[in-house]
């Protein structure tokens, strides 16, 4: 089991003739995703790699092959467009990697997809990636392994280091999903946690946060409340100075708010196991199994 993504997905690649596109197209087509579609205005009826048939547009992309999912590689200033195009052409989730999105055109964008009832992940992300089956995004595909632990970070770097190390104590993913670090984005911590919560295949979920915003805040009420399985987390930031962002455009600590202290705090108020440091996020994640573990041993 998994969420959003599997191996029926079937993805369509918004800028795959550019070279930050193609690069990362035959490496999901390596990896065993279903590509169905390539989007580049102007270069419609070639083919990428012998195999992805390319069109001018989005619409006629999806009418032709039925693509329900979006990756979109285009430049800072075509991100709205493209992102609009997906929209209303009814695609279910769009995977924003583009960096460098103004916020405005990222509200812009929220207030359609939210109208449609359509997600989207990023911008200014990883992706998402279900091992063995599915890769939407540039995240190394060796590191992950197949199995019961749902993974969700605002750091892309820091989800490779926590993947890492869950496959090296020979824990599995059920799926992985870089949400990005920028103020105004698509799925929230909140979003995904429903989705793992509800999810058979998934028996635990590891968060990555880091400072400013407050929705790490908002996924410890909302574990606290729903969350049944255990989780463990870790909060990168812990030694930023107030008012400095650090990295992504969310990380910025403003008036007080928004601190590595207050999100810990948060956290472990609603049960979640806190790593101290980015080095046992792994270990962490292990501990808080074998604890949910040994609790339901104990009730039987």
């Amino acid at each position: 089991m998994a969420i959003l993504v599997n191996k029926d997905t079937k993805v369509l690649i918004q800028g795959i003739t550019g070279s930050y596109g193609s690069f990362h197209a035959k490496l999901m087509l390596e990896y065993g995703t279903k590509v169905v579609a390539g989007v580049t205005p102007g270069k419609g009826g070639q083919k990428f790699e012998n195999t992805v048939a390319i069109f001018d547009t989005v619409s006629e992309a999806v009418e032709k092959t039925g693509a329900n999912a979006s990756i979109i590689f285009v430049r800072h200033d075509f991100a709205l467009d493209a992102i609009l195009e997906a929209a209303y052409s009814e695609i279910g989730l769009i995977v924003v990697v583009t960096e460098g999105i103004p916020v405005m055109d990222m509200i812009k964008a929220r207030k359609i997809l939210d109208s449609k009832n359509l997600k989207l992940i990023g911008p200014n992300c990883p992706g998402i990636i279900t091992p063995g089956e599915c890769k939407i995004g540039i995240m190394p595909a060796y590191i992950h392994k197949p199995g019961k632990i749902g993974v969700i970070s605002r750091s892309g770097t820091l989800t490779y280091e926590a993947v890492y190390q869950l496959t090296s104590l020979n824990i599995g993913q059920s799926t992985c999903i870089g949400i990005g670090g920028d103020p105004v984005g698509g799925m929230t911590f909140v979003d995904c946690l429903k989705l793992f919560e509800e999810d058979k295949g998934t028996d635990g979920v590891l968060i990555i946060g880091e400072i400013g915003g407050s929705a790490e805040e908002e996924a410890a009420l909302f574990i606290k409340e729903n969350m049944k399985k255990p989780v463990a987390a870790f909060i990168a930031g812990q030694t930023a100075p107030p008012e400095k962002r650090m990295g992504h455009a969310g990380a910025i600590v403003s008036q007080g708010k928004g601190t590595a202290k207050d999100k810990i705090e948060a956290l472990k108020s609603a049960g979640v196991f806190v790593a101290d440091n980015p080095a046992v996020m792994g270990k962490t994640m292990k501990e808080a199994l074998e604890k949910k573990s040994s609790r339901t041993r104990k009730r039987k």
